[in-house]
């Protein structure tokens, strides 16, 4: 299995841009270039919105979010914010839906970014946090499942962890502390899928952090840039490889209980997603530990 999963593992990420994901169409209707990572950070907060074919449950999540940074920066002028929706190949109206609060808020306030193919979740997050202009940038997904305003919890999370060790740490927000409850609406298989889930995290990879999988977390600019220009894994395990990661290069990491609802519509087919879950846990831990994967960046172009 190490020979396996070293032979057919890919060195580097494929951090490609298509043409068209070099731009994103502003309120008027013209192509602007997308800012880089690598460049000064010039709002205090980015949220990135990976989202595939979400035409029905993006509205919901964006009408929270944006009440909710609206009136914050009413009370607190200073704060500067942007939401970028990234539509991952959606064959719905995603982008359409997203546009309307483009035109609504300005395309400096939202933008909406379309990739030309699905590259999965963890790939549509990197391709928005390369994207960004934030000091910090959250993740957020666009099913509204995590009450948008615990955004303060995480961000006291993050600054708990200071001083920050080269600008870099990430505050998780984390559905743990809910696990009880989930147990009992689940079915037995479901359940026993969790708990296997859950074991090989922690045997494999992540022994620190306990709800790997929320797709709620703040990270500092320097800790997205280090931590996305590394990531392999585009699809479900991202968030444990991202973490994996973090750990290695010792980025402080925190974990925030969040208030968090199951949504119907999810994308997650449960047994097979968890079994390419369960490979990409196994194939992270044994590329990492023979040298096939290694903690190296490089730059997207």
């Amino acid at each position: 299995i190490c020979m396996i999963a070293h032979i057919t593992a890919r060195e580097m990420p494929t951090l490609h841009r298509y043409e068209k994901e070099k731009f994103f169409v502003n309120a008027e209707g013209r192509k602007e270039s997308v800012p880089s990572i690598h460049d000064p950070a010039t709002r205090e907060l980015s949220v990135v919105v990976p989202s595939y074919n979400e035409e029905d449950r993006l509205p919901l999540m964006m009408d929270e979010a944006l009440d909710y940074l609206e009136k914050r920066q009413k009370r607190d002028p200073s704060f500067t914010y942007e939401v970028i929706v990234v539509d991952d190949g959606s064959k719905d109206q995603t982008t359409k839906v997203a546009m309307k609060y483009c035109k609504k808020y300005g395309s400096d306030k939202v933008r909406v970014l379309s990739l030309v193919k699905n590259r999965g979740k963890g790939g549509a997050v990197r391709m928005g946090v390369f994207s960004s202009r934030g000091e910090k940038i959250l993740m957020a997904d666009a099913d509204g499942a995590t009450k948008f305003a615990d955004i303060e919890k995480v961000e006291e999370g993050l600054k708990n962890l200071q001083p920050w060790p080269n600008e870099m740490a990430i505050s998780c927000g984390s559905r743990a502390h809910l696990e009880k409850d989930s147990i009992a609406k689940r079915s037995y298989f479901r359940t026993l899928l969790m708990y296997g889930f859950h074991f090989l995290v922690w045997f494999l990879c992540v022994k620190e952090i306990r709800g790997t999988q929320c797709g709620f977390k703040l990270l500092t600019r320097k800790a997205s840039s280090r931590t996305f220009s590394i990531l392999h894994i585009e699809r479900w395990a991202f968030d444990v490889e991202l973490l994996y990661i973090a750990q290695r290069l010792r980025i402080p990491i925190a974990e925030v209980a969040v208030n968090w609802t199951e949504i119907e519509g999810s994308k997650l087919v449960p047994f097979w997603s968890w079994l390419q879950m369960g490979r990409d846990l196994l194939f992270i831990r044994l590329r990492y530990m023979t040298g096939a994967w290694q903690l190296e960046t490089r730059k997207c172009n």
